[in-house]
C-alpha cells in the first residue's frame, strides 16, 4: 500500500479531484438552466452518433440550447477561471505574498476603462461595431496600463515590486474615476452595456469571442507552468534566485507580460470578475503547498471549477433573471480577503 503522506500521491489525488470538480461543473452547466436537459440528451447533442443510442429523442431545440448557448458559456467560464487563477498564483509567487492579485497592477481596471469608453463612443456612432471593437479595446487598455505601471516601477535596470504595486493602485484609482465619469454621461442603452463590464458576466459568451481570446489564454496557461522552477527559486528571495542562475529581471518581465495577456483577455471577454485569482490559488495552496510545479496547474483547474460553479449559481439563484457572476465572486471573495488580511497582517506590514 502506498504511503498516504507520499507527496506524489497527494498531488495526483488533488489533480484528479480538481479535474472531477471541473467536469462536474461543466456537466451541470450544460444540463441546468431555465429549462433542464437530461445528461443523456446533453450527450446526444454533443455527440450525435452516440446520442442516437443514448437518447434518440433529443430535439433540435435542445441541441441548439446546448451547442449554441450553454456550451460556449461553460467553455468561457472554464477558460476565464483557469486563466485568472493561474495568473493569481503567478502574481503571488512574483510578489512573494499570498494577498497579491492580478488586479493589483491595474490590468483589469485599465481594460474596463477602455471597454467602457469604447461602448460609450460606439453606441453613439456605430452600434453595430460594438461587439467587435470592445474586446480589442479592453485588451489594449489593460496592456497599456500594465506597461505604464511597469515603466514607472523600473529604475536602474530593476523592476521594483513595491513601486509596481503602488503604480497599480494609482492606475486603479484613475480608472475608477474615468469609469465613474463615463457612467455619469452615458445614455441608458450604453449604460446597460457598460454594466456588463463593471459587474462581470458570461451571458454574452459566443464561439466568435472564444475563438479570438482562447489562443492567447491557452498559450499563457501552457507557458506559466514552465516557469515553476524559477518561481520556486524566487520564493527564497531575489538574491538567492540569482545565485541559483535565475535571471530575475527577465523573469519579472516575462511573468508580467503573461499575466497582462491572460487578464486582459479575460476582461475583454467577460468583464470584471474579481477574486478568482485570490480565492483559487490560496485554497489550492492549503492542500498542495508552495511548490509552483503543482500549484500553477492545480490553481488553473481550481479556478476553472470555481468560476463554472459560480456562473451556474448566478444563473439559477434568481431564475429566470440572471445575477452577474462578478457580484457573486465579490460577495465570496471580499470576506475571504479580509480573513487573509487578518491572518497575514505581519507580512502586509512588511510588504
Amino acid at each position: 500500500m502506498p504511503d498516504r503522506s507520499d507527496p506524489r500521491r497527494r498531488a495526483r489525488l488533488l489533480l484528479l479531484l480538481l479535474i472531477g470538480a471541473a467536469v462536474l461543473a461543466a456537466l451541470l452547466g450544460l444540463c441546468l438552466g431555465n429549462i433542464a436537459i437530461s445528461p443523456e440528451r446533453v450527450l446526444g447533442a454533443l455527440f450525435p452518433p452516440l446520442g442516437q443510442q443514448l437518447s434518440p429523442t433529443t430535439s433540435r431545440f435542445e441541441s441548439s440550447a446546448v451547442l449554441d448557448l450553454r456550451l460556449p458559456r461553460v467553455v468561457l467560464a472554464l477558460l476565464v477561471g483557469a486563466s485568472l487563477a493561474q495568473a493569481g498564483a503567478a502574481m503571488q509567487g512574483l510578489f512573494r505574498n499570498p494577498l497579491a492579485d492580478p488586479g493589483l497592477v491595474g490590468v483589469a481596471s485599465g481594460a474596463a476603462l477602455a471597454a467602457a469608453l469604447t461602448i460609450l463612443l460606439s453606441h453613439a456612432v456605430a452600434p453595430w461595431a460594438q461587439a467587435l471593437i470592445t474586446p480589442v479595446a479592453a485588451f489594449v487598455g489593460g496592456l497599456a496600463v500594465a506597461t505604464a505601471a511597469s515603466r514607472v516601477a523600473r529604475s536602474e535596470g530593476y523592476t521594483r515590486v513595491t513601486t509596481l504595486l503602488l503604480a497599480g493602485l494609482a492606475a486603479n484609482a484613475l480608472a475608477a474615476a474615468g469609469i465613474g465619469f463615463i457612467v455619469s454621461v452615458a445614455d441608458p442603452g450604453a449604460l446597460r452595456s457598460i454594466s456588463f463590464w463593471m459587474f462581470g458576466s458570461l451571458a454574452k459568451a459566443g464561439w466568435r469571442e472564444i475563438a479570438v481570446g482562447a489562443p492567447l489564454m491557452i498559450g499563457v496557461l501552457l507557458w506559466l507552468p514552465r516557469q515553476a522552477r524559477a518561481l520556486n527559486a524566487l520564493l527564497l528571495g531575489e538574491a538567492e534566485a540569482r545565485h541559483l542562475g535565475v535571471d530575475v529581471e527577465k523573469l519579472k518581465r516575462r511573468l508580467l507580460t503573461a499575466i497582462v495577456l491572460a487578464v486582459s483577455c479575460c476582461v475583454a471577454l467577460s468583464g470584471l470578475i474579481g477574486f478568482i485569482g485570490l480565492l483559487a490559488p490560496h485554497w489550492v495552496r492549503l492542500w498542495a503547498g508552495p511548490d509552483h510545479r503543482l500549484l500553477l496547474p492545480a490553481s488553473a483547474l481550481g479556478g476553472a471549477a470555481l468560476l463554472a460553479f459560480a456562473d451556474l449559481a448566478s444563473r439559477l439563484a434568481f431564475a429566470p433573471q440572471e445575477l452577474p457572476v462578478g457580484i457573486l465572486t465579490a460577495a465570496l471573495g471580499a470576506p475571504f480577503f479580509l480573513y487573509l488580511l487578518l491572518r497575514h497582517r505581519d507580512r502586509v506590514e512588511s510588504w
